[in-house]
């Protein structure tokens, strides 16, 4: 197509070479809070008073009943998984597109994973691939809300219902979002959520169950607490468990930065909501679907698709990507397909005796073509900032 501007990884300037907003946004809060905690002495243990006030404000903010602090969104998800039923052996089906925490969190206490392909205008987890991968083993649907987008959980939900299954929400980047109306995490049997340093709730690291079911949270209580019941005797151990807990100190940082959540999911919303605008007008450039029935979406990445002609042109995406970045955009390439992780295929075939394979064509393209990131402090930024990234993209894919 040609354009007289060049690139910046050509010697041209760049869009902008201002940065975008740092990440974590704290401030006078956070450092109360923490300093109450330190000077409670309540650090640790299960006799504790930031992590109750968390773990209500969390259970409301998301619609359930009850939620279980955890010590990362890894274990979440394992403890989720068993408390939902999931033993060693069981087949549990998820997306490939998703980070390798999701596979891992199963093969942790020797479930299977199966993985079923995604959505090629959302990227989230094929209902119809789901139902196809179901088999006389399969005993759960882990439901990965990608970028913060749920996905299809009324179908999802309909087929775990007919078929017996349990449905795991892995709502790690998608804390705040909803699917008409409900948060999720308490869709399924249970959500787990992620405060990792990167998610747009964060307390350096920790996780969060969430569920409408009593069983479902005594017995993920029970994993995480060494097998303690709840009311029990401090040496009661009535399940084999492990500490998986999380601190007072973790807590005191959810507490204040759940005071900013509210706002700066209204900026990444209005944000994103114009770089869609501003994209769709670019040739060879794809917006995400969005799903009329996600009434809040976390954005906790922003992704968009390019032409793979596109990424031909710049001699494969990572090379697209590189001139983004050349031009002060931080654009990233986004995961590999699990389905291919020879680590977790190896873990596996240990586990049943033979290497799979899986046919996840949707994902494959997305990783190897088109799938490009841009991360939630990006979408923190003002409007001036989302017509830089509009221009760059536009100027990079001009020139190719």
């Amino acid at each position: 197509m040609g354009t007289t501007q060049a690139l910046a990884s050509r010697g041209g300037a760049p869009v902008r070479t201002a940065p975008f907003p740092a990440w974590p946004v704290f401030g006078e809060l956070e450092e109360r809070l923490v300093l109450e905690a330190l000077r409670s002495g309540k650090w640790g243990g299960v006799g504790r008073d930031k992590l109750v006030e968390v773990e209500e404000a969390f259970a409301r903010l998301h619609d359930a009943k009850y939620a279980v602090s955890v010590a990362n969104g890894t274990i979440a998800i394992t403890l989720a998984l068993k408390a939902a039923g999931v033993g060693p052996g069981d087949e549990v089906i998820m997306p490939p597109y998703t980070f390798v925490a999701t596979a891992t969190s199963a093969l942790l206490f020797g479930a299977i994973p199966v993985f079923a392909d995604v959505e090629a205008d959302t990227l989230l987890l094929d209902p119809e691939r789901v139902e196809e991968a179901i088999t006389p083993r399969t005993k759960a649907i882990v439901a990965v809300h990608i970028a913060g987008a749920p996905a299809n959980m009324d179908r999802l939900g309909e087929i775990a219902a007919r078929r017996g299954l349990a449905l795991i929400e892995d709502a790690a980047q998608a804390v705040g979002a909803r699917w008409n109306g409900i948060g999720v995490g308490a869709i399924g049997d249970a959500g787990t959520f992620s405060f990792q340093s990167s998610k747009n709730l964060n307390s350096g690291e920790g996780g969060m169950i969430v569920t409408n079911r009593e069983d479902i949270a005594d017995l993920a209580w029970s994993y995480a607490n060494a097998g303690r019941v709840r009311e029990g005797a401090w040496y009661q151990h009535e399940n084999v468990g492990w500490n998986f807990r999380l601190t007072e100190l973790q807590a005191a940082l959810l507490l204040a930065q759940m005071t900013r959540l509210g706002e700066q999911m209204a900026t990444r919303e209005r944000n994103a909501s114009l770089l869609d605008a501003l994209l769709a007008d670019v040739a060879g450039v794809c917006p995400m679907k969005r799903d009329p029935r996600i009434t809040e979406h976390a954005h906790h990445l922003y992704m968009f698709r390019v032409a793979p002609e596109l990424a031909r042109a710049a001699g494969g995406k990572a090379e697209l990507v590189r001139h983004l970045q050349a031009e002060g955009i931080p654009a990233a390439s986004g995961y590999v397909p699990l389905s291919g992780n020879q680590a977790v295929l190896a873990e596996i075939g240990k586990l049943t005796g033979t290497v799979p394979t899986f046919d996840c064509p949707v994902c494959d393209n997305a990783c190897e073509n088109e799938a490009i990131w841009l991360t939630q402090n990006v979408l923190l930024a003002g409007e001036a900032d989302m017509h830089d990234v509009a221009r760059a993209v536009r100027k990079v894919t001009e020139a190719l």
